[in-house]
């Protein structure tokens, strides 16, 4: 049985609040009051969920340039403000499974996906992250993608979200592993992961005061060191230019029409990110 998030509409998520930073209208009072709270001590966050999503961009575009042509985009909150699917129909014929563990998120990915989705090609699922194994079951019975054959993996600004199980442990890397080993060779898995390591003077005390706003909501957060999040990847091959700043990789990829956001230093997105490969079997 997967075990599910609270729904509760009372309490601020962040799938929900992270749509309210990227401008859209997937969200509640609860969340948006949140918002309003976080941009007064931490006027920085609203430009770092922005980075990450022009991450996205770019990633989608360079897995579409290697050929990948199925994506699972783990965590996925709700696909408005540039979702996968949209990027991906730059190079038509992508697939799309959205997976996210949040009653509300998944309601309104089917609403949103009604409207500019296909349903040949997109689809959401609930699933947990959690419960590796069931996620993986139930993203190939949805019947988009074909998991012998190589996918794209997506898990951004998800593992900083405390996976945790019924004893308060957080199963994320352990989880991670296990997606690692599902996935058929030749795949690409992508992440970003907030941190509070290396960032600009003073950062890192907003950082610890920010993840504490999210201590009494539904979805507490842990930042993890640069080395923590490059060992998420496990052995799979990073891609160039490796882990960096998320607006550092692969801004060939981008679009001219990105806004500014601001950043003195690549550091002050306070996101690492990267994107692998998982190796084929040798032949010899």
């Amino acid at each position: 049985m997967v075990r599910q998030r609270s729904s509760d509409t009372q309490q601020p998520n962040v799938a929900r609040v992270y749509d309210y930073f990227l401008g859209g209208a997937a969200n509640y009072a609860v969340d948006r009051e949140f918002v309003k709270r976080a941009l007064q001590r931490f006027p920085f966050v609203e430009s770092v969920a922005k980075a990450n999503r022009l991450f996205l961009h770019r990633t989608v575009r360079y897995l579409l340039s290697q050929g990948v042509r199925q994506f699972i985009d783990i965590g996925s909150g709700v696909p408005t403000m540039g979702a996968t699917h949209q990027i991906a129909a730059e190079a038509g014929g992508a697939r799309v499974v959205y997976v996210d563990n949040e009653d509300v998120a998944v309601a309104q990915s089917k609403l949103e996906l009604e409207r500019d989705g296909d349903p040949r090609r997109h689809t959401v699922v609930r699933a947990d992250l959690r419960e590796p194994d069931e996620l993986w079951q139930a993203v190939a019975t949805s019947g988009i993608v074909t998991l012998r054959e190589p996918v794209a993996v997506l898990l951004l600004a998800v593992l900083h979200v405390k996976q945790l199980d019924d004893a308060g442990r957080d199963v994320g890397p352990a989880s991670v592993a296990r997606l690692r080993e599902l996935i058929s060779p030749g795949s690409y898995f992508a992440l970003s992961h907030g941190t509070d390591d290396q960032v600009p003077d003073g950062r890192a005390t907003k950082m610890a005061e920010f993840a504490a706003m999210y201590d009494h909501t539904a979805t507490p957060v842990i930042w993890r060191s640069q080395s923590e999040i490059e060992a998420l990847f496990g052995d799979f091959e990073l891609v160039e230019p490796g882990m960096t700043w998320t607006p550092l990789w692969r801004p060939e990829y981008g679009d001219s029409s990105e806004p500014d956001l601001g950043f003195s230093d690549p550091s002050e997105s306070i996101g690492w990110a990267g994107v692998a490969r998982k190796p084929r079997p040798q032949v010899f």
